[in-house]
Formats: structure tokens, sequence, C-alpha cells
């Protein structure tokens, strides 16, 4: 089956492109990464904070059944613009992979569909390349699809 959240990226960079096209509007994309109810949701994740501004922060934790933590995300919100932009700094605590920066970009396609642009940038293109030999594609198109699932319903 052929992954709808795509992956573009080049030999030798330190970058890549994530695209997605939605069927949503985009303003209730763009509400799916700035509520956290619906964030918590689609990423299987608890949100611990989510400061939707410019210099705003976030933190994210999951818990394995037993309560044990096994995935702690935070960052920074560069650049916030309501229904187009999000700029903001991702890390993964207790993890090999450096802080990494990513440029969200939605726009509406229809007045049913939108598109969301991902342009992350990492420190290095090994790291790069570390991050897409882990089931990295697969699970990004996993919570886009549960994103899509979930924000189905609030259009009812």
């Amino acid at each position: 089956m052929e992954l709808k959240t795509k992956i573009s990226a080049e030999d030798g960079q330190q970058d890549l492109v994530i695209t997605r096209e939605f069927e949503l509007p985009v303003e209730l994309l763009f509400k799916a990464y700035i509520e956290p109810e619906i964030v918590a949701q689609w990423m299987g994740t608890k949100v611990l904070k989510l400061e939707n501004k410019n210099h705003g922060g976030y933190q994210f934790e999951t818990s394995d059944p037993k309560g044990n933590v096994v995935f702690k995300a935070n960052g920074v919100i560069h650049e916030y613009i309501d229904n187009q932009r999000i700029t903001r700094t991702f890390e993964m605590e207790n993890s090999p992979f450096a802080v990494q920066l990513e440029f969200l970009e939605f726009e509406s396609v229809r007045d049913t569909t939108s598109k969301l642009t991902m342009h992350i940038i990492y420190k290095s293109g090994d790291l790069r390349d570390q991050m897409l030999k882990l089931p990295f594609a697969q699970g990004i198109n996993m919570a886009h699809n549960r994103l899509q699932e979930i924000v189905n319903k609030l259009k009812q």
C-alpha cells in the first residue's frame, strides 16, 4: 500500500520535506496541530504543554501501559501564524538525535482539502539518514492517517 504522507530526502543533504494532503479545510488541519486534546489523540501522547504563540513552547510525553515514560519531546515555537505556519524546534529527550528545526506550512488546496508541508533540518546529514533508517515514514504516515480520522469526526 502506498503511503499518503510523502517524504523527500536528497542524497548528501541534512534536511527532508514531508508533504501530505488531507480531506480537511485548512482551519481544521491547523487545529489538529494546536489543540492539545486533538494532538494527544492523533500523536498518541500526553501533551504537557502547548503554547501556540511566538516564543511559546511545547512538551509531549508518552508512557507504556505500566506508566513508564518511554518518550519525551519538547521544543520552542519560534513563529506562529494562525492557519498558515508554525516554525519550531523539536528535541527528543534521552535520544542520540540533536535538536531539529521544523517549518510547518499549512495551505488550502480547495474548500475541503488542505496540504501540510514540513521542512525539517537536522544537525547533519548523518543524523537525518539515521532517522530515515527507522520506521519513520510508516510512523508519520500512520499518525497522519489518525489525524485525518479523528478530525473527520469533528467535521460532522
